[in-house]
Formats: structure tokens, C-alpha cells, sequence
């Protein structure tokens, strides 16, 4: 029994479909780039801290407002923290995956950001 391989349109379907990918390739180079040069601030505890990371997941700044020090108190000081760098980091992480996806149009792509 013999099996028939559909035709795949022949050697142009492919390079078209290779200048597709590298195309996609260069796309997403650049915008990995911006991403990584994009800034993210979030803040917790009505604004008592505030935390500026960028599209590297580094932290940037943290700015804490003084009535939010409490030398008696100092976990909640470490919670607002924690809170604010978290969700900023979780802000640049969705962002990233959003904008990626628009290149990629859904592609899971392991390993690429």
C-alpha cells in the first residue's frame, strides 16, 4: 500500500514560509528590545509604597512614603513591599506576553520570552 504525501505547494510554499519566520524573528527581536527598555510602577498599601521595575524584571526604584515606616510594625513594611514588586513584575510579565502573542498570533513558542 502505497501512501500519497499531499503536494505542499513545492519549493515556493517553503521559502515563503521561511521569510514568514524570519520575518516573525525579527519582529519579535525588536520588540524584545523595547520591552526590556519599557518601565512597569506599581504601588500597594494606598500608595504608602511604590516600585519601578523595568521589562527585565530589575527593580528600578522603590519609594516609600515615611509615614509607612513603623519601627514597631516592620512586616507590614516588608508585605507593601513584596506586594508592589510582585505586581509590577507581574505587570511587565503579562505585557510581554500580550504583545508577543500578536506576533506570534498564539504560537507557544517555549524558551522565546
Amino acid at each position: 500500500m502505497k501512501v500519497r504525501i499531499p503536494n505542499s505547494g513545492g519549493p515556493g510554499n517553503m521559502n515563503q514560509m521561511l521569510k514568514q519566520a524570519q520575518k516573525m524573528q525579527e519582529d519579535m527581536a525588536a520588540l524584545q528590545s523595547d520591552l526590556e527598555q519599557r518601565e512597569y510602577t506599581a504601588v500597594s498599601g494606598g500608595g504608602m509604597v511604590e516600585v519601578t521595575v523595568d521589562g527585565k524584571h530589575m527593580i528600578k526604584s522603590i519609594k516609600i512614603k515615611p509615614e509607612a515606616i513603623d519601627p514597631d510594625d516592620s512586616e507590614m513594611l516588608e508585605d507593601l513591599i513584596t506586594v508592589a514588586v510582585n505586581e509590577a513584575i507581574g505587570n511587565a510579565v503579562k505585557n510581554s506576553e500580550e504583545e508577543m502573542g500578536a506576533i506570534t498570533g498564539g504560537l507557544n513558542l517555549p524558551g522565546i520570552f
